[in-house]
């Protein structure tokens, strides 16, 4: 992890990593000041209905920028009308584009920056405040942090010691989901080793439906696929190492975790559409495909992290039913772990900004979005009752018992010219990867040439 690099956790690790896993095996049984509002008089504390205390803010305006679209920004967006309802304020949601940094870039080169922008790597962060965009949180809000999140939580919003995320949104990135009946009609069964699942694909490759599908046309979830390999096959010191760039996209334990990631890309139709079909499709039609199709769907399995969940449901499937999880398979001594997040970062500090800041690190705000299924929050007094299915409570006790030792998404860490652009860096060289498996050394080369020059040398 960028900011929570000592020794000590490190070291822990392993043995976090196993408690976690031991959690999620059992998923797929179950399914600082602005302008005072004046116009109020002396009562400038809007009526509490949860834990936390906010102000009145009639009249006053937000924006919020995020790339979320679909169901997560829906449901997030009934967030914001909580906050609006407690405090008299009102929040606009602003729809934004992949990278966000660039797109925040030419919103504060016209003069209108929003208010909030929540970013989905700690990276991002960094060249927020590298910039001078970013302020940081103020005492509402560290007070929330400090309460209800865990030390390496609040660290990966920091920068230079000072706090200026806020995470609101967590996920397990470990997972791979599958279609209930495909596995029955073929007889497979989940899988806990990397070797086991290759036996898995082939039974249901045999059953004649093909293993997975994955989303190539958004580099990040091939991305996310190298990363759980890495982390399992190399061990969590090399994952940290490269993730920081302390070692070569050179190094042997890259060719290993390419080499590996080739057994399921580079494996005659074990994908679906093959290379040229994963290319043209995104997140979300990797996963209803899974899970539309009947007995013959486009594949019988899809990995990624926890929020698929909303596409599972959009599908028309059943969490726990109709669709079943298993954690991402051992690759080596222990099954990885990997976990990203999305922070609430102040670019126009107001009273109105840090008090929706505020609202966002409490559980008051997660406890909204937690019902609404899809999510997972790092905010540890969210009660585990408010997930709305068993699945979802495994994966928020497993996220919670964590604690401060967990990987957070490898490219997140990156700067975001490597790990976040698309047709760029690490998102471009790994849909290559997927379209000629076996150019294992022309993909390293590659790599590590896009990651000198973004970690600059």
């Amino acid at each position: 992890m960028r900011s929570t690099s000592s020794r000590n956790r490190k070291n822990r690790a392993a043995k976090t990593a196993a408690a976690l896993v031991a959690g999620a095996l059992a998923l797929s049984l179950t399914a600082c000041g602005g302008d005072d509002d004046k116009s109020s008089g002396s009562d400038t504390t809007a009526k509490e209905t949860g834990t936390v205390t906010l102000p009145k803010l009639n009249g006053k305006s937000l924006e919020v920028a995020a790339v979320w679209s679909g169901a997560e920004q829906a449901n997030f967006k009934k967030v914001l009308a909580e906050f609006e309802k407690r405090t008299g304020a009102k929040v606009t949601f602003v729809p934004a584009q992949d990278p966000i940094v660039n797109f925040l870039g030419s919103k504060i080169a016209g003069g209108q920056p929003p208010d909030i922008a929540m970013l989905p790597q700690p990276g991002a962060i960094k060249q927020a405040v590298d910039k001078k965009w970013a302020k940081p949180v103020g005492a509402g809000a560290l007070k929330e942090l400090q309460e209800n999140y865990s030390q390496g939580w609040q660290d990966i919003g920091k920068v230079d010691g000072k706090q200026y995320g806020v995470y609101y949104k967590a996920a397990n990135k470990s997972l791979i989901w599958y279609n209930a009946k495909v596995f029955e009609n073929a007889g497979a069964t989940e899988p806990k080793t990397w070797d086991e699942l290759l036996t898995t694909a082939q039974t249901v490759y045999d059953s004649g439906v093909t293993p997975f599908s994955v989303g190539g046309a958004e580099g990040w979830t091939l991305t996310d696929w190298f990363e759980n390999i890495y982390l399992s096959q190399a061990g969590p010191d090399k994952y940290d190492q490269l993730a920081k760039h302390e070692i070569k996209w050179t190094d042997p334990s890259v060719k290993d975790a390419l080499t590996t990631l080739a057994q399921v890309w580079g494996k005659k139709d074990y994908v679906a559409g093959g290379a040229a079909g994963a290319l043209q499709t995104d997140f979300p039609a990797s996963v209803t495909q899974v899970f539309t199709g009947g007995d013959q769907p486009k594949a019988g399995m899809v990995y990624e992290g926890d929020f698929a969940q909303v596409n599972i449901v959009q599908a028309g499937a059943k969490v726990g039913t109709g669709a079943k999880v298993f954690p991402f398979p051992a690759v080596g001594d222990n099954a990885p772990v990997v976990s990203g997040g999305d922070a609430a970062v102040i670019l126009k500090d107001s009273e109105a900004a840090q008090a929706l800041a505020t609202f966002l690190a409490s559980p008051d705000a997660a406890t909204v979005q937690a019902k609404l299924g899809g999510y997972l929050s790092p905010n540890k007094s969210v009660p585990n009752s408010a997930y709305p299915n068993a699945v979802q409570q495994q994966m928020a006790k497993a996220l919670i018992a964590a604690g401060d030792d967990f990987r957070f998404d490898m490219s997140d860490q990156a700067p975001q010219a490597f790990g976040g652009t698309p047709g760029k860096g690490e998102w471009k060289a790994l849909q290559d990867f997927l379209k000629n498996p076996t150019d294992i050394a022309g993909t390293q080369q590659k790599l590590e040439a896009d990651a000198a020059a973004a970690y600059g040398g």
